[in-house]
C-alpha cells in the first residue's frame, strides 16, 4: 500500500536529500562493522555468577556498583525516542548481514544523578571524542560533560559517567549511533529467509519480548519505562517498511511513521520486506491488513485471518467496554519466528502457521489455531499493551489473561465450536500435570527473584499461560463473567498507558463485586492470593457417607520434597461446585483444611459429582462407594454425566493413582465406558493418559495386552466414524467430531484395527503416484502421513521430505515435518536429527520441535537424547540460550525416562552443562523430578497393570 502513496514533488525532493545524507553517515558505520564485530561480539550466557542453573534464585550477593544490577535505577525516565534504522538485506561479506542507525532519546531526570545507564546488547557504538554517546540539555537545561563511557557486558548496559549531576525535573537528550548484526537468531532485529520461485528472499523483522529491544538500539528496556517512539526506516527499492504506527511519509528509500502511543520497548516492532497484503475497505474504523509472502496472499491464505480479525476486535471492544486504542492493526506472517505470535502494538507478528489458513490443505485444527492465536494477540492490545505489568514477575497477568479471554474471542468468532469448553482440554488439564510437581513455581514471584534475562525467559511457560488462564477462568466463574468484565473496564480506564501490579486488578474486581452485590466468603484479593502466590493446587476429597470434605496439596509424587515455603501452608479457598444425582448445580466454599457439608451425604443409591465442568483448578477424590456409583453410571448411562466431567473423571483418577491416592485399576476402569463413547473430550483425555502407560511400558511385556485393550475399545469408534463419513468420503459436521475422527483413525491404526493400516497406506501411495494431487482430507493428513511413513521405508521418507521442502503452505510443511519423525528406520531418524541443526534444511524456529518429534518415537528417543547431549553446546550457542522452546526440548527428549540409569544420565547432563542451560534450567529440574516419579510409578504399578489387562475377558 505504501508504494501507492502520493507525495507532493517538493516534499519528495526534500525527503530524498535528507535520506541520502543519512545514508552517507550510516555507510561509514557499516564499513568497519565486520572488523569491529570480532572484537566486540561476546557470547552472552544468561548468567551472573555461579548460580546460573538455579531456579528463581536472586543474584547471590548485592552488587557494589549500579551497573552490576540487572534492574535500571529510578533516577531517569524516557519520554520519547527518535530512531532511524537501515537494515541491509544483502550480505556485506561472508554471509554477514548488518543494520545501522542512530537514536535520540529524550529523558526526564526524576532524581538527581551523575550516572546514565541505558541498555545496549551486541551493538557496536560509534564514539564521539572518545565517548559512546552525546548528551544535550533541553528547555534551557545545561548538560554536564561525559567523563567516561563503556559497555558493561554482563548486565547489557551502556554506562555513562558524568562530570556533574543531572537535575531532577530537567529534560535531556542522549544521542547514539551504532551498527549491529542482522543475524538469524530470531531475537531483537533479525533476518528471516525464504525461497520464492527459486530465489532466496530476505526480510528484516523483530522480536523484542522480553529483553531484546536493546539489540536493536540503546534503550531503557524495561516494561515500566514507557515512552513514545518516532521511527524511521531506510530500505531498498521494491520493499515496504512497517512499524507499530501508521506511516506518514514514504519516498524512494525512507519511510517515517507517526509517533506511537506511550508504550513499552518490548512492544516495538518494525519489518522490511517485499510482502503484500489484503485489508479492510477504505473508510473502516480500524485499518486491518494481513501481510504475508506474495504467493500466500495470492492463494488466499490470509482471507480467514482478515475475516475474523474485525469481529474479534469488536468483541473485545464490547468485552472491555473500551475502544480499540489505535487506528490500524497490521498482522504479518513471518517465515522464521520463534514464538507463536507477538502482540506488538499495531504490528502483530506471527508464525505463518498461526496466521495463514488454506482451506484446501489446512485442517480444522490449523483453523482453530489461527483464530485462537489472533484472539490471544488482540486481547493484549488492551490487557498488556494499553495497561502493562510493572515487571516480568507478573507476566502471568498478561499471558494468563490473554490465554483465557482468547477462548472467549474465538468462541464469538466461531460460535459452533464450543471453544469455552475446549479451554479445559487445551490449557487446564495439561498444566495440572506440571503444577503437581514439587519443582513448579507460583504464578507471581517476587520482583527481586526475577532479574536476569534467562530467569525472565523461563517464566514463558505453561504455568504462566495455562494456569494463569485457569485461575482467571475460575475467578470469572465465581464472580460471574459480567462482573469480571465490569472490573476490567474500570481497571483499564484507571491505568491506561501506565503500569500495574496484580493487586491493582484485584482492587477493581472487588469494586465490581461490591457493586453487583455478589456474596463472597473473603475479599477477592484474599481468595486469589492463595492461587497465585503459592504453587500447586489442592485435591479435594469428599466423603459422601459422612459429608466430610478435606483439601491437600496435590503432588504427583507424594514422596517428593517441597522446599518452596508458602505463607498459606499450601491451603486454598476452594469454590467447590457439585451436583447430586444429576440435580441442580450447587456451590460450597471450602475455607479450611477440613469441613463438613451434610448436604453432600448420599443415600444408598445416589451419586455425587464435584467440580462441574472443571470450573475450579483442583482435583477431586471420593470415598470408594461414590467412585463405584460413578463407574456404574458411566457404564449404564454415561451421558447423564456432563461431557467435561466424563473427561475429568478419567483424568482425576489416573493422576490420583500416580499420587498413590487410589488404586491404578480404578483409573483403568474409568476407560471401559469408552466403547460406547463418541464424544471428543473423554476420548482425548483417555488417550493422553494411556499415552503415559505406553511411554512407560512400550519396551516391556505390558505393551501387547495394552494394545489388545485399546483395539477392543476403539473399534466401535472407528466404525462409528466410518459410518457417519460414508466410508471416509466426507468430513464430520461437528468441529469436535472432526477431532475425534483423528483419534479414531490414529488409535485404530496403532492398535491394529482391521482395515485401518491399509486405508492410510493406500491413501499415501495414491499421493505418491500423483504428487500434484493430494486427496487426503486435511484433518487426517498428520495421521495418514505418520502411519504410512512408519509402515514404509526410505522411498516413503524421501517422498515426504521432498514434499516438505517444496511445501508452500506452512501448516502442510508442519504436518510433514512431524510425520518424518514416525519412521522406524534408525538410520533415517539419525539423518533427520542431523538435518534438524542445518538451517538450510530445517528452519531454526523448528529445530527443537523436530528433535522433540523424533524423541516421541520409541525408536528415536534414545537417538534424540544422545544427539542433544552430543550437540548441546552448539544448540545453546546457535539457537539461543534464552529461547522459549528450550524447556520444551528438555521435556520432550526425557519424558520417557523411567530408569535409574536414565536419571543418572540427566544428573550428569546437568553437571556437564552447568552455566550453559539458560532457559532450560527449570525444565531440567522438572525432568529430574518426573523421571524419579516415573521410576517409582513403574516399580509400583507394572505388575497390577499387566494383571488387569491380561485378566480382561477380551484378552482370554
Amino acid at each position: 500500500m505504501g508504494k501507492g502513496f502520493y507525495i507532493r514533488k517538493e516534499l519528495a525532493v526534500t525527503c530524498v536529500v535528507a535520506a541520502v545524507a543519512a545514508v552517507a553517515v550510516i555507510i561509514a558505520l557499516s564499513v568497519v562493522y565486520a572488523q569491529e564485530k570480532s572484537k566486540n561480539e561476546v557470547t552472552l550466557p544468561f548468567t551472573a555468577g555461579p548460580d546460573a542453573t538455579s531456579t528463581f534464585s536472586p543474584t547471590p550477593s548485592t552488587p557494589k556498583e549500579p551497573w552490576m544490577h540487572f534492574r535500571l535505577p529510578d533516577s531517569l525516565a524516557p519520554v520519547s525516542y527518535n530512531v532511524t534504522l537501515w537494515p541491509r538485506l544483502e550480505p556485506i561479506a561472508d554471509n554477514l548481514y548488518v543494520f545501522s542507525g542512530h537514536s535520540t532519546v529524550v529523558i526526564r531526570c526524576v532524581r538527581e544523578t551523575d550516572l546514565i545507564l541505558i541498555h545496549s546488547n551486541k551493538l557496536n557504538l560509534t564514539t564521539f571524542e572518545g565517548h559512546h554517546a552525546k548528551l544535550n540539555g533541553l528547555n534551557g537545561a545545561t548538560a554536564p560533560t561525559l567523563t567516561k563511557t563503556w559497555l558493561e557486558i554482563p548486565t547489557q548496559y551502556l554506562v555513562i559517567q558524568l562530570s556533574s549531576p543531572l537535575w531532577a525535573g530537567n529534560m535531556y537528550e542522549l544521542f547514539t549511533q551504532f551498527t549491529g548484526e542482522l543475524s538469524d537468531d530470531l531475537g531483537g532485529f533479525y533476518r528471516s529467509e525464504y525461497m520464492e520461485d527459486g530465489v532466496k528472499k530476505v526480510i528484516a523483522t523483530t522480536q523484542m519480548q522480553p529483553t531484546d529491544a536493546r539489540k536493536a538500539f540503546p534503550c531503557f528496556d524495561e516494561p515500566a519505562m514507557k515512552a513514545v517512539f518516532h521511527m524511521t526506516i531506510i530500505h531498498a527499492h521494491g520493499t515496504v517498511a512497517l512499524s507499530n504506527a501508521q506511516n506518514t511519509l514514504i519516498d524512494l528509500i525512507q519511510t517515517s511513521f507517526q509517533p506511537t502511543k506511550i508504550m513499552s520497548t518490548y512492544l516495538l516492532a518494525f519489518v522490511v520486506c517485499d510482502f503484500t497484503y489484503i485489508g479492510t475497505q477504505p473508510g473502516a474504523d480500524v485499518l486491518v491488513r494481513i501481510w504475508a509472502r506474495r504467493k500466500a496472499i495470492e492463494e488466499g491464505q490470509g482471507n480467514y485471518a482478515l475475516e475474523k480479525t474485525g469481529p474479534i476486535l469488536k468483541f473485545f471492544e464490547n468485552y472491555y467496554n473500551s475502544s480499540y486504542p489505535l487506528k490500524k492493526s497490521d498482522q504479518i506472517a513471518i517465515p522464521d519466528f520463534s514464538a507463536g505470535a507477538m502482540e506488538n502494538w499495531g504490528l502483530i507478528t506471527y508464525r505463518e502457521t498461526a496466521l495463514l489458513y488454506n482451506p484446501a490443505m489446512s485442517s480444522n485444527g490449523d483453523k482453530e489455531w489461527v483464530v485462537t492465536v489472533i484472539s490471544h494477540e488482540l486481547a493484549h492490545m488492551w490487557f498488556g499493551n494499553l495497561v502493562t505489568m510493572k515487571w516480568w514477575n507478573d507476566l502471568w497477568l498478561n499471558e494468563g489473561f490473554a490465554t483465557y479471554v482468547s477462548y472467549l474471542g474465538a468462541n464469538f468468532a466461531e460460535p459452533t465450536w464450543n471453544m469455552k469448553e475446549l479451554i479445559v482440554l487445551n490449557e487446564i488439564i495439561g498444566v495440572m500435570a506440571v503444577d503437581a510437581l514439587a519443582s513448579s513455581h507460583p504464578l507471581s514471584s517476587n520482583e527481586k527473584d526475577i532479574m536476569r534475562p534467562d530467569l525472565i525467559t523461563e517464566l514463558f511457560d505453561s504455568i504462566t499461560y495455562s494456569k494463569g488462564a485457569a485461575v482467571l477462568r475460575m475467578l470469572s466463574e465465581f464472580i460471574t463473567e459480567t462482573t469480571f468484565s465490569s472490573g476490567l473496564h474500570t481497571y483499564l480506564e484507571e491505568f491506561k498507558y501506565k503500569n500495574t501490579v496484580y493487586t491493582d486488578l484485584w482492587k477493581h474486581l472487588q469494586m465490581a463485586v461490591d457493586k453487583a452485590g455478589i456474596p463472597l466468603p473473603r475479599p477477592v484479593e484474599v481468595i486469589m492470593n492463595r492461587w497465585i502466590l503459592q504453587m500447586g493446587f489442592p485435591v479435594v476429597t469428599i466423603n459422601t457417607q459422612t459429608g466430610k470434605i478435606t483439601q491437600k496439596h496435590f503432588l504427583l509424587d507424594p514422596d517428593s520434597v517441597v522446599d518452596t515455603p508458602s505463607e498459606f501452608n499450601y491451603e486454598w479457598f476452594v469454590p467447590v461446585t457439585w451436583i447430586k444425582n444429576g440435580g441442580a448445580e450447587q456451590q460450597y466454599w471450602l475455607l479450611e483444611k477440613e469441613a463438613t457439608n451434610e448436604d453432600m451425604i448420599l443415600n444408598t443409591t445416589g451419586w455425587l459429582l464435584a467440580n462441574i465442568d472443571m470450573k475450579g483448578f483442583y482435583r477431586v477424590n471420593y470415598d470408594s462407594e461414590n467412585w463405584e456409583r460413578l463407574l456404574a453410571k458411566l457404564s449404564s448411562s454415561h451421558q447423564a454425566i456432563p461431557v467435561i466431567n466424563r473427561a475429568q473423571i478419567i483424568d482425576d483418577t489416573f493422576n490420583l493413582a500416580k499420587a498413590k491416592m487410589v488404586n491404578i485399576t480404578l483409573a483403568l476402569r474409568t476407560t471401559k465406558f469408552l466403547s460406547k463413547e463418541v464424544e471428543y473430550m473423554p476420548w482425548q483425555i483417555a488417550r493422553n493418559n494411556l499415552e503415559y502407560f505406553f511411554l512407560m511400558f512400550d519396551r516391556s511385556e505390558v505393551y501387547g495386552p495394552m494394545q489388545a485393550y485399546t483395539k477392543k475399545q476403539v473399534t466401535p469408534l472407528f466404525n462409528h466414524f466410518k459410518e457417519i463419513t460414508l466410508n471416509w468420503t466426507k468430513n464430520p459436521e461437528k468441529h469436535t467430531d472432526q477431532y475425534n475422527q483423528v483419534n479414531a483413525v490414529s488409535l485404530a491404526c496403532s492398535a491394529g484395527v482391521e482395515g485401518c493400516k491399509e486405508l492410510t497406506t493406500n491413501w499415501f501411495k495414491e499421493w505418491m503416484k500423483n504428487p500434484a494431487n493430494n486427496n487426503i482430507t486435511p484433518n487426517l493428513k498428520s495421521t495418514v502421513y505418520c502411519n504410512a511413513i512408519a509402515a514404509g521405508g526410505v522411498q516413503e521418507w524421501d517422498f515426504a521430505w521432498s514434499m516438505f521442502k517444496n511445501a508452500t503452505v506452512a501448516s502442510e510443511a508442519e504436518k510433514l515435518m512431524f510425520a518424518l519423525s514416525c519412521t522406524k528406520q534408525p538410520w533415517l531418524l539419525n539423518r533427520y536429527l542431523r538435518y534438524s541443526l542445518d538451517p538450510e534444511k530445517i528452519r531454526k524456529q523448528d529445530a527443537t520441535s523436530t528433535i522433540t518429534y523424533i524423541a516421541n518415537n520409541p525408536i528415536g528417543q534414545p537417538l534424540a537424547w544422545d544427539f542433544v547431549r552430543a550437540n548441546w553446546a552448539h544448540i545453546f550457542n546457535n539457537y539461543g540460550g534464552g529461547s522459549f522452546s528450550f524447556g520444551r526440548l528438555i521435556g520432550g527428549v526425557t519424558k520417557r525416562f523411567s530408569t535409574e540409569f536414565e536419571y543418572k544420565q540427566l544428573l550428569q547432563f546437568k553437571e556437564d552443562n552447568a552455566g550453559q542451560l539458560g532457559s532450560a534450567s527449570m525444565a531440567l529440574e522438572r525432568a529430574l523430578e518426573s523421571t524419579m516419579a516415573n521410576i517409582n510409578w513403574v516399580a509400583m504399578n507394572k505388575e497390577p497393570v499387566l494383571e488387569w489387562f491380561t485378566s480382561e475377558p477380551f484378552y482370554k
